[in-house]
């Protein structure tokens, strides 16, 4: 396969990792970026060595015939608009999370990529942490059995102190403490315990003052299609450090975090450490996102599904707007969702 040319969209924090990410590839290549600010893309890009076009219009380089592939760091509620326009242009697409603000953009999204099938993988950046791929291993090879229940959780202060605060704390590109950053807890309970059939949430504010136009934290109870139960929680506005606590139980042993009790160490008395690279920090230049695309490129040449593509990723978007729902309504939700 020849060089893929990427237009990576946006210039933030995490558009960043995917631009040193791309640009040290051998077989990629940052074609270009978008931004309606062209002087600060242009020093992002000389910031970080990259020569690049820069696009003002996102239609623009869509349309480009030298581009290949899109990464969508754009704000969530143009997303779902920019990733269906992609598909329809053939270009393949790397998803930043949430995919979309509600069901119905999830959906068009979905219908565009049935339409025009390209390769897509989205930003669950921590399915390639190199502790998860340890208990994903340990996992698939039967060391704990089928996981009967399953918590996770996220805490994580996003506040002032993070550039995105200004738009993430808003109901309209935020949208809940699920959606904005618990997401990735609910698709670790999906990666590491399988599908979700039934949630009921609750949610609740930090302080009366707070900034968050929803609720920034939330806890949701799900029924596991293996007949197993799980939880995730989500807090935004938590006074600790960063925390992304995983534990699972399963009918032959357990994993917490980097520890593992397994039924194939018959002589264990305690948990046993499993020294590795946790996911311990909201940094993202702690986050894996060069493995995220080299698994992109190598499934994209290998002609296969990449580790989470879209109608992965849809399933995880989903059980987060069933948890939405069922805070609102005060119901349980059912999985998957009538589409």
């Amino acid at each position: 396969m020849s060089i893929l040319r990427f237009a990576v969209v946006g210039t933030g924090w995490v558009a960043g990792e995917y631009l040193k990410a791309i640009d040290a590839r051998q077989d990629a290549e940052v074609y270009a970026v978008v931004s309606a600010h062209q002087a600060y893309a242009q020093q992002r890009l000389l910031e970080l060595n990259i020569n690049a076009r820069v696009f003002e219009r996102y239609e623009d380089a869509v349309a480009d015939p030298q581009v290949d592939a899109v990464v969508l760091c754009s704000t969530p509620g143009i997303r779902p608009e920019q990733a269906v326009l992609a598909a329809r242009h053939g270009k393949h697409i790397v998803f930043e999370k949430p995919l979309a603000m509600n069901r119905e953009e999830l959906w068009e999204i979905a219908k565009a990529l049935e339409d025009n099938p390209v390769h897509t993988i989205a930003g669950f950046v921590l399915r390639w942490n190199p502790s998860f791929n340890n208990t994903k291993a340990l996992i698939n090879d039967d060391a704990i059995g089928r996981v009967f229940m399953a918590q996770i959780d996220y805490w994580h202060n996003i506040g002032p102190h993070y550039p995105q605060y200004r738009w993430s704390k808003t109901k309209a590109l935020g949208g809940s403490s699920m959606l904005s950053a618990g997401c990735h807890a609910v698709d670790a309970v999906r990666y590491f315990a399988g599908e979700i059939e039934e949630v009921t949430a609750y949610s609740c504010r930090t302080w009366a003052d707070s900034e968050y136009e929803f609720d920034s934290n939330a806890i949701a109870i799900l029924k596991l299609r293996n007949g197993g139960i799980g939880k995730v929680s989500s807090s935004l506005e938590c006074k600790t450090t960063y925390k992304f606590n995983i534990h699972l139980l399963g009918e032959k042993g357990a994993i917490m975090n980097n520890q593992l009790y397994s039924h194939k160490l018959p002589g264990q008395t305690d948990f046993a450490l499993i020294p590795t690279i946790l996911p311990d920090s909201g940094d993202v230049s702690h986050h894996p996102f060069a493995e995220e695309i080299d698994d992109f490129m190598i499934s994209l040449q290998g002609k296969t599904r990449s580790r989470c593509d879209f109608f992965d990723a849809m399933q995880t978007m989903e059980a987060c707007f069933a948890i939405d729902e069922s805070i609102e309504s005060g119901r349980k939700i059912t999985l998957p969702l009538v589409r």
